[in-house]
């Protein structure tokens, strides 16, 4: 297959990659794993096209670029070396954004905190577990029915958005801005309503969104963690310690809530979505503030309301619906035995008794 041909088999299989390596099979990543499509080792002439077109120097050895196929379809390029052969990652820039009900996220809380004009939204969960495409609804949202500007600094962009009440700004780092640090800066002077934040990595992306929240914007954002407590644990480490008390105390005034996901392996094919999360309401911003995170993380696991759900319970529902077996429920969760117990119907409380 020539390089068109490749692009248009990643668009047709879903696939969220493509990863090519000189005199070897092609390979797509589709719902999170990894498979050859093809036996027919890549030709040269696929890279000898693919380096061009990214206008990459001849010898390059790593090089990032965006590529749009003759279909219009948009990908952001790696170009890298392995073992002495020319490789490459494309990245499939999707236009199509599923919405906020088809994703199995708790859709009315969500698009509650949406309709706040400032505030911090938190997604975490593993690499791979849809992040990305639970905020890229999210922004969707209010782009149907909000008229504000929107900031975005991805690495690297993975929706372009169409405007509707929305306009969009969106900056691929490494493209359109330099760093993510300059980028978020730079982001703060264009008038925005609402921030993405592809990732809070680093110190001055964890501050910038907090002042960004506390000066009237709404900050939409990942960040690397297991589980909601997780999550604001790692915000909290990101914090410089000279500032870390108040930068607490702002924080957990403006944080909304935080929403966990988890992929699974779903009994009808594909993947079904696991997920945890909480409303930083009541007793909440005492423990967010005060850094409590396993008094925070027992409440949510304790919680039996509409404002916080636990993983181990999201779990427990999916393989009651029959949507995920047993066996992968069990290993989804740090509790097995807990889960044994909710699946058969034993409480911890009766457990205790």
């Amino acid at each position: 297959m020539n390089l068109e041909q490749i692009c248009e088999a990643t668009v047709q299989a879903g696939a969220s990659d493509l990863i090519l390596h000189e005199g070897s099979p092609l390979a797509l990543r589709v719902n999170g794993g990894v498979a050859r499509i093809d036996a027919t080792p890549i030709e040269p002439e696929v890279f000898d096209t693919l380096w061009a077109a990214c206008h990459a120097p001849p010898d390059a050895h790593d090089f990032n670029a965006a590529f749009v196929s003759a279909q219009g379809e948009r990908f952001r390029v790696n170009l890298f070396r392995t073992l002495g052969r020319r490789g490459a990652v494309l990245r499939h820039i999707r236009s199509e954004i599923p919405s906020l009900d088809q994703l199995g996220v708790p859709a009315p809380m969500l698009r509650d905190w949406l309709s706040r004009q400032s505030g911090i939204v938190l997604v975490t969960g593993p690499a791979g577990s849809g992040k990305s495409t639970t905020l890229a609804a999210c922004l969707e949202e209010i782009n149907e029915f909000s008229a504000r500007h929107i900031v975005t600094i991805e690495d690297p962009v993975e929706f372009i958005f169409r405007e509707n009440c929305c306009i969009f700004t969106q900056r691929d780092v490494g493209i359109d801005t330099v760093t993510f640090a300059e980028g978020l800066r730079q982001a703060m002077r264009q008038a925005p309503d609402v921030l993405f934040i592809g990732e809070i990595r680093d110190p001055d992306s964890a501050v910038t969104a907090i002042h960004a929240a506390e000066t009237g914007h709404l900050v939409l954002a990942t960040i690397h963690g297991s589980d909601t407590a997780d999550a604001l644990e790692r915000m909290a480490q990101l914090l410089p310690d000279s500032e870390r008390r108040t930068l607490a105390r702002i924080f957990a005034s403006q944080l909304l809530g935080v929403v966990a996901q988890r992929l699974l392996p779903s009994t009808a094919g594909g993947n079904v979505l696991a997920v945890e999360y909480f409303m930083n309401v009541g007793a909440m911003r005492a423990y967010i503030e005060d850094g409590r995170a396993a008094e925070l993380r027992d409440f949510i696991e304790r919680s039996s309301t509409d404002t916080a759900l636990s993983l181990m319970r999201s779990v427990a529902t999916l393989c009651r619906a029959g949507q995920v077996s047993e066996s992968v429920a069990l290993a989804a969760v740090e509790k097995p035995g807990e889960l044994t117990r909710i699946l058969r119907g034993i409480s911890s409380a009766t457990q205790r008794r």
